[in-house]
């Protein structure tokens, strides 16, 4: 697994609660047309908003445009790169091994949240 980290806790933890917000309709994501497109959050950002994510609603922008118009789009760019060159024939194998790391990482995890341990501190 590589030196970079994929996600943080705090963006596990953030995308867990706003899954839960635009479940309840308190929040949506838009696609907001432009050269290039991008992707917003839209809803009320009210005080159950605060309550939720403990940070304020610049918090939350940053957190959703770092996760969803960085991380999540330049994911997609970088496939897009390494096919433009070598087809789709590699595919497979790539979401087989991504797949296989992602069980790992959580089998880490939760092996240290039982044993009492933190896992990046070992690293």
């Amino acid at each position: 697994m590589g030196d970079e980290k994929l996600m943080s806790e705090k963006d596990k933890v953030f995308l867990e609660k706003l899954r839960k917000l635009i479940d309840s309709k308190d929040l949506r994501v838009e696609l907001r047309s432009g050269q290039p497109s991008y992707m917003i959050l839209k809803g009320t950002y009210g005080e159950k908003i605060h309550k939720t994510f403990g940070v304020t609603r610049q918090g939350v922008r940053w957190r959703f445009q770092h996760l969803f118009g960085k991380k999540y789009v330049e994911s997609f760019e970088t496939i897009m790169f390494v096919e433009t060159i070598f087809g789709s024939q590699l595919r497979d194998y790539a979401i087989r091994i991504s797949k296989e790391r992602y069980a790992l990482r959580q089998r880490v995890l939760q092996r240290s949240f039982e044993d009492g341990t933190d896992f990046q501190q070992s690293h």
